[in-house]
């Protein structure tokens, strides 16, 4: 289910057969994969991860659908090997990376650097929506918390 400004609409999983130049299609949407709290306590649902999607295999990121409902904040966390980018979709956010803090809303991108302490605020009246790309890959060896 798709969720835009409240109406949810079915997205559906396609994936093309080869072609005979061997290119294959593959589309998700976050009907495919379920939204669950994760360790930092935002609500996410991982669209392509090459260890859980085989057509994604050769991906060298992993790409999530993030969700920080209204008046909350995901956990201080670092992770210790990967980039991670936030591009938000819809909301606004108070970013905070390091020592430092930034107002955040749709149509902007977020870089945070491997190793940097990290957290989102949800500073909107709505949820907080955004794609948030790994690479190398999410692994959860890679992710802790910290205070």
């Amino acid at each position: 289910m798709a969720c835009i400004r409240g109406i949810t609409t079915p997205v559906p999983y396609i994936t093309a057969a080869h072609d005979p130049t061997g290119i294959s299609m593959l589309i998700r949407g976050i009907a495919d994969c379920p939204h669950k709290r994760v360790i930092d306590r935002s609500v996410l649902c991982e669209l392509l991860h090459p260890d859980k999607v085989k057509e994604a295999a050769g991906l060298g990121c992993s790409v999530a659908h993030a969700i920080v409902p209204a008046g909350e904040s995901t956990l201080p966390h670092v992770l210790e090997r990967s980039v991670e980018l936030y591009y938000i979709l819809d909301g606004e956010g108070e970013m905070h990376i390091g020592n430092e803090q930034a107002h955040v809303r749709e149509g902007q991108i977020v870089y945070i650097p491997p190793g940097a302490r990290q957290f989102i605020r949800n500073i909107g009246t709505g949820d907080l929506v955004f794609l948030c790309i790994v690479s190398p890959r999410w692994q959860a060896e890679d992710e802790r918390l910290v205070s």
